[in-house]
């Protein structure tokens, strides 16, 4: 069976920083662009961040670029994102996502049907 399995959620002070982590299983990991999106409470689907399947090429919504670091280890078939300078806006559920290769784009999209597969989410709560 497919799984990506997040991890590394919790509750941090704004400024402060989490790790996530994506780990996935079921298919051939390499192959696939993986992606972050995320859902604040009440609002819709945000896509955050991508990264080819070899990991030479990323991308970043605007609303986190140069505070976020998305990347992979294809030998463990796990994907991270690297989370600095949290702010209250960062609040949500994030969300691992994979999109086969041969069809990926460089940005996400938001809405969870683009994706081939899809995590079960890990909770990031930025407050003081």
């Amino acid at each position: 069976d497919v799984q990506l399995v997040e991890s590394g959620g919790g509750l941090v002070q704004p400024g402060g920083s989490l790790r996530l982590s994506c780990a996935a299983s079921g298919f051939t990991f390499s192959s696939y662009w993986m992606y972050w999106v995320r859902q604040a409470p009440g609002k819709g689907l945000e896509w955050v961040s991508s990264i080819n399947s070899g990991g030479g090429t990323t991308s970043y919504a605007d609303s986190v670029k140069g505070r976020f670091t998305i990347s992979r280890d294809n030998a463990k078939n796990t994907l991270y994102l690297q989370m600095n300078s949290l702010k209250p806006e960062d609040s949500a559920m994030y969300y691992c996502a994979a999109r086969q290769g041969i069809s990926a784009t460089i940005f996400g999209r938001p809405f969870q049907s683009w994706y081939n597969y899809w995590g079960q989410g890990t909770q990031v709560t930025v407050s003081s």
